[in-house]
């Protein structure tokens, strides 16, 4: 006699691979995580609308479908009526590139067109599109760069037969015409960067105007997973970190440093982190640190020190050493310069002898 053994039927957008490593799919478990940060009660609203403005997989509206359609069963009993409602009136996607299109429509129709023979729901009549919308949208060039987005014209003036990637929810002044109604929740994974057209692989940050534009929109709630190369500033992204850091809506902050703890097979330089905007929210910061297995979290402000303190456990650290006020308040930064140390420049050579120069001018 045999033993039965359970057959192994992975979902399916856990095996996809990444189209880059700015353009990175998310995996099912993450997008729950972050959708769990959301109240409760969202998910038995029938009037609860939602956005990804950046889809891919589209398994963040594949989620949020599935537990809309838990949440109403008592209010709406009938299946396919249900799935209508929600598929026709809660959830709303915009594809970065027209591939992603067709993978977010087939996650979320179980068919790449919304009203194609296999599609779960009945009601979009002649609409493809359904409710996930792909335009293609060209850069507007100005001295060399997209005015929008940055990006190189020498590298993305391609031609109609490749992507342009001028992604459209960033390539507007005004992210509220695209829609003529309000959001409660705008989720997604944005683009990382594109090529600026500098030197070697050169590319400017984009994930932050997916952010700000987001906020325009005045959502109730707000949930992206990002890079966390923010934390630091640097090459457009100071005016986005000290925006974050003062904004005190931002209820939840969770961080990931090592960035394949959460992309496995992907190197994110300095990491991920996603975050909850709220609001209606006002006060401080829940903040994560994941190491691998560990899981650190304290609430604080997060411009509690100036900078962004990645490590929770040395903030109590941190408050007893300025509660001492010892050395007229100053600290080792008002003491060292990160640039020319001592006085000593860091660029000079040393010579052929191996002994650096600033040592023989001073013993010449």
């Amino acid at each position: 006699m045999t033993q039965a053994t359970e057959s192994y039927n992975p979902d399916v957008l856990t095996c996809l691979a990444n189209l880059s490593s700015d353009e990175v799919f998310t995996p099912p478990t993450l997008a729950n995580q972050m959708l769990d940060l959301l109240p409760e009660d969202l998910w038995s609203d029938p009037n609860a609308r939602f956005l990804d403005p950046a889809c891919k997989s589209g398994v963040f509206l594949r989620e949020i479908a599935r537990r809309l359609d838990e949440g109403l069963e008592g209010q709406v009993p009938d299946r396919q009526e249900r799935i209508n409602h929600i598929l026709r009136n809660q959830v709303y996607g915009m594809a970065i590139t027209e591939l992603t299109a067709l993978l977010s429509r087939r996650s979320l129709y179980c068919s790449k067109t919304a009203n194609g023979k296999y599609s779960v729901c009945d009601s979009f009549g002649k609409n493809e599109q359904g409710n996930i919308l792909f335009d293609r949208v060209e850069h507007t060039w100005k001295n060399g760069r997209c005015s929008f987005c940055g990006a190189s014209q020498a590298g993305y003036e391609r031609g109609e037969a490749l992507e342009t990637h001028a992604y459209t929810f960033i390539h507007t002044e005004d992210p509220k015409e695209m829609f003529d109604m309000q959001f409660d929740v705008i989720i997604g994974n944005p683009p990382y960067q594109l090529s600026d057209g500098g030197f070697g692989r050169s590319a400017s940050p984009i994930y932050h105007q997916f952010v700000q534009q987001a906020k325009k929109m005045q959502p109730r709630f707000l949930t992206m997973i990002i890079p966390a190369r923010w934390f630091a500033g640097g090459k457009g992204l100071d005016e986005f970190r000290a925006e974050m850091m003062s904004d005190d809506r931002i209820s939840h902050l969770v961080d990931f440093q090592n960035a394949t703890d959460v992309f496995p097979g992907v190197d994110v330089a300095g990491g991920i982190c996603y975050f909850l905007w709220e609001r209606d929210y006002h006060g401080p910061c829940e903040v994560t640190n994941v190491r691998g297995t560990e899981r650190h979290t304290a609430s604080r402000p997060l411009d509690e020190f100036g900078i962004v303190v990645r490590n929770s456990e040395a903030v109590p650290i941190i408050r007893k050493v300025i509660s001492h006020h010892e050395n007229g308040g100053q600290t080792l930064a008002d003491r060292v310069s990160p640039r020319n140390p001592f006085g000593i420049s860091a660029t000079l050579e040393p010579t052929d002898a191996g002994t650096p120069c600033w040592f023989m001018q001073r013993i010449g």
